[in-house]
């Protein structure tokens, strides 16, 4: 029995010194932890940022004559054909290409 008792006091100095150890390794954690989010919220806003700044700066630029503005050079996406251009832009590119036809045809001697 002497020798439990005197076992005691020995463990419950070890779980005190795991109980310390562990109190700082969580605060260490936990302040790791808050770091992160700060992190994330400045990339998140970095990233917003960075995305405004590239759609005002790639985006296609309109022009205004007279009327509703127009883009100078329509948007082109993966995929697009002739039929996505305006109709006044689609009978140019037809009268082009009809002039280019008779152009290139070989003429009669």
């Amino acid at each position: 029995m002497d020798d439990v008792l005197e076992r005691i006091p020995a463990r419950r100095a070890e779980l005190d010194a795991a109980e310390e150890r562990l109190a700082k390794e969580l605060e260490a954690v936990r302040a790791e932890g808050e770091e992160l989010g700060c992190a994330e919220r400045v990339l998140i806003r970095l990233n917003a940022q960075i995305e405004a700044e590239a759609d005002e700066t790639y985006g296609p630029a309109a022009g205004q004559v007279a009327g509703p503005a127009v883009l100078l050079v329509p948007h082109r996406e993966q995929g697009m054909d002739g039929t996505a251009l305006p109709e006044r832009r689609s009978r140019v590119i037809r009268a082009r290409r009809t002039d280019s036809a008779h152009r290139d045809r070989p003429r009669s001697p």
